[in-house]
């Protein structure tokens, strides 16, 4: 079977890599399409995936309009010219849509939860798998399983850190470390987020500086004061980094997951939030969620001081994180089997959920 992967953000690369490699094996073509944000590209060549790219996305409302035509044309193209028997997205309104003109069914991954885009994919879609901690309800569409998305790449059956990695990659950066991710708010569930301003990233710096070494993972392009703490190693050893960090401090939510699944204490500032950080920090203790007004970001520098004096914190995470990963399935195996079995996979799924437990 051909199988058509759509891609919109980095992350997205990573979820769904290990779905291609486990469905190459089982003699499926799988093709990857994209927009060129940020290390989208880096990311596919690495983990050598094909691919199609649609270019840069735009970043403005009216960009964004205009993309929706122009991406949604070259999707049309690609599909006709692939034929694939089915094509799966992260809440990608353009392969959903084209997908249904054609006829061809569309499985959509959801963990945001931003109706701007869901309305615009739903309508097209023939399923939406969101993570059990997902705080809407999207309709009868909807498959909950016990996941998140950064567990189908980094649930231990996919992903073991690497101990020596300091010595293999010399990436000049001396123990305890802090990383700080800052993200360029232009993604449309950041509409109306501004994140931490100049001065306030710089006050993390400064303090965090005091502890530890400080190393900055950014989307945009910061002033030149940051220049000597920016991170400079391939995308895809980010994950070996993050295992042995002391602290992930920042905007990118992500980061903050993967950071609770690999045992790193995380805090994570936005003003909307997302339901599987809430979960990872209600449940779990693993996260540490904040908005960006002035009070709880004094807050959140202080909790990651107070967790950088705790040299028994690292220790602690591991055990909370080895309690999480106790409750959640390889999110991978259970794509695979989602998507090798539609569409009975989807009747099971609605008539017997725990089904999933298969996947542990």
């Amino acid at each position: 079977m051909k199988i058509l992967i759509d891609i919109g953000h980095p992350a997205h690369v990573h979820i769904f890599r290990n779905l291609a490699s486990e469905l190459g094996k089982d003699g499926h073509d799988v093709l990857f399409t994209c927009r060129e944000k940020e290390n989208v590209i880096a990311l596919l060549k690495a983990y050598q995936l094909p691919y199609v790219t649609f270019g840069r996305p735009f970043k403005n409302k009216i960009g964004k309009i205009l993309g929706l035509i122009i991406f949604n044309i070259k999707m049309m193209r690609t599909l006709l010219k692939f034929r694939p028997g089915i094509t799966l997205g992260h809440s990608s309104m353009y392969a959903a849509q084209m997908s249904w003109l054609l006829g061809i069914p569309h499985i959509s991954v959801e963990d945001t939860g931003n109706m701007e885009q869901i309305v615009l994919y739903r309508p097209f879609t023939k399923a939406i798998l969101v993570p059990v901690s997902f705080h809407r309800d999207l309709g009868s569409k909807q498959i909950r399983y016990y996941g998140n998305h950064e567990l189908a790449y980094l649930h231990p059956n996919r992903f073991t850190p690497d101990p020596d990695f300091f010595s293999k990659n010399k990436p000049h950066i001396s123990k305890p470390f802090v990383i700080l991710r800052f993200v360029a708010w232009n993604a449309s569930h950041d509409t109306g987020q501004r994140g931490l301003s100049i001065k306030d990233k710089l006050f993390a710096v400064n303090e965090f500086s005091k502890h530890a070494t400080v190393v900055i993972s950014s989307e945009k392009e910061l002033p030149p004061e940051f220049g000597k703490y920016l991170l400079h190693i391939p995308p895809e050893k980010i994950h070996n980094l993050i295992s042995q960090a002391s602290l992930l401090y920042g905007e990118s939510a992500t980061m903050a997951s993967e950071a609770a699944i690999l045992g790193t204490p995380a805090i994570y500032l936005d003003n909307v939030g997302r339901s599987y950080t809430r979960e990872e920090e209600e449940q779990y203790g693993l996260v540490f969620n904040y908005t960006t007004s002035e009070q709880d970001f004094q807050a959140s520098v202080s909790k990651g001081l107070e967790l950088l004096k705790d040299l028994s914190s690292k220790e602690m995470w591991k055990k909370k994180s080895e309690r999480m990963l106790d409750d959640k399935i390889d999110v991978t195996a259970f794509m695979k089997w989602f998507v090798e079995q539609w569409p009975k996979s989807y009747g099971i799924m609605k008539a017997d959920p725990e089904y999933q437990k298969t996947f542990k």
